[in-house]
């Protein structure tokens, strides 16, 4: 999750364009509506196509299907349940044509709501662009701590998943000090994602006297992280953190087993959190820590839902980080348009920004910087225990305590 900070500049152009549209079809009379029509730009192709086969892709559908079975979502200003209509076109994960998509989605189809795009990059071009016209945009697959420094030029856009410093690093350090770490490594990735990550959590530990022995640089699609384990392997790190994708989380763990490199804590970044993490490991997954984190424990309301993707897709898509968040955020949305009883956009802005609606995570709500509310979540850190992707982080929200020290890998297969 990365983002090119004046990537959204260059997009812009031929907004005041769409504006005047926008106004003009303001002044229109209201049609008899038959459905609301929801547009999106995916990435139904590209690199970012892992997003809506098992992030954001699965909910909305699951969403939508739920939503038209029950009739519809109930308006008052129409005085009637309306179902959703979904228009999506694929953005071919590349942000001009996200762009186009959704000029198309907005002056051709005449969406009455969009869904945000994939990916942090995409996420917030999408969001300066609606948030310039007017248009409500809630977040899924996107987060970044550069969020907080232009939410404020968005008005319309409301972040849902968490990041580094929403609330995940400060409770990562917490657990960390209360375990008596002392030593960690860190493997970041050359984007983004990973200068965030480390630039949030090394400050954080030294706050805590805790000492970063290792912090090496890898770039993306790296093949080899063998010099970088065996180093952390012998300076004794208590915890090794790495800051990456699936694919070089994959290996970091993969190496680290045929290394017989067993820090006492061991955290990966997205991917770690997914279910098809435990597919890939099995046992080896066992006391492995991730960002997230939410399980059927949590309540009530998060065993229905597992129980609901389990049916819908089987347990190997789950997400065990975001598809709870991007839940809620549709059920919040839908409660707006109840609450209001209209598909207004400023009025939709106004109570999504000001009202508590109940959605699987319970009560939630957005705070004033317009990110989902730290209360809200179920949990900020994770581990693999016995099987399930428990919450052990922050303390308040634990569904179980950290195994700490984390159990040794597997042993490896006689050599025949």
């Amino acid at each position: 999750m990365n983002i090119h900070t004046n990537t959204h500049i260059r997009t812009l152009s031929g907004c005041t364009i769409l504006m005047f549209c926008l106004l003009f079809a303001a002044c229109s009379p209201k049609e008899d509506k038959q459905s609301i029509r929801i547009g999106a730009s995916r990435s139904l192709t590209g690199s970012l196509k892992i997003y809506e086969d098992s992030s954001f892709g699965p909910i909305y559908k699951l969403w939508v299907k739920e939503v038209n079975a029950a009739g519809g979502i109930y308006v008052e200003e129409y005085g009637k349940k309306l179902p959703v209509e979904m228009i999506v076109y694929d953005d071919e994960s590349n942000i001009t044509k996200m762009t186009e998509n959704l000029a198309k989605l907005i002056l051709e189809d005449e969406v009455d709501l969009l869904f945000p795009p994939a990916g942090t990059d995409m996420l917030f071009v999408a969001a300066t662009i609606t948030s310039d016209l007017g248009y409500v945009l809630l977040g899924a697959e996107g987060g970044a701590s550069k969020i907080e420094e232009i939410i404020g030029d968005m008005p319309y856009f409301f972040s849902v998943l968490g990041y580094s410093t929403h609330n995940q690093v400060p409770s990562f350090a917490d657990l960390a000090a209360a375990n008596n770490i002392k030593k960690v490594g860190i493997v970041s990735l050359a984007d983004l994602h990973g200068v965030e990550y480390a630039s949030a959590t090394i400050p954080a530990l030294q706050a805590k006297n805790i000492e970063v022995a290792v912090h090496r640089s890898i770039p993306v699609g790296v093949k080899d992280m063998s010099p970088i384990i065996l180093e952390a392997k012998q300076k004794e790190v208590d915890a090794f953190m790495v800051f990456a994708y699936p694919d070089e989380n994959i290996l970091a763990v993969a190496q680290s087993m045929a290394l017989g490199f067993n820090p006492n804590l061991f955290l990966v970044g997205p991917g770690g959190n997914f279910e098809f993490f435990a597919g890939i490991f099995g046992p080896g997954i066992e006391g492995l820590m991730s960002w997230g984190a939410w399980n059927a424990k949590v309540s009530e309301s998060h065993a229905d839902f597992a129980q609901k993707m389990i049916d819908e897709y089987g347990r190997g898509i789950i997400d065990w980080w975001g598809h709870n968040v991007y839940y809620a955020s549709l059920q919040f949305l839908q409660a707006a348009i109840e609450d209001t009883g209209t598909l207004d956009q400023d009025k939709l802005r106004d109570a999504i920004a000001t009202r508590k609606y109940q959605t699987v995570l319970g009560e939630t709500w957005f705070d004033e910087g317009q990110l989902l509310a730290l209360e809200a979540y179920s949990g900020q850190l994770g581990q693999w225990q016995n099987g399930i992707f428990e919450v052990v982080g922050p303390a308040d929200k634990q569904t179980a305590q950290l195994v700490y020290p984390k159990p040794a890998w597997p042993a490896p297969p006689p050599a025949n």
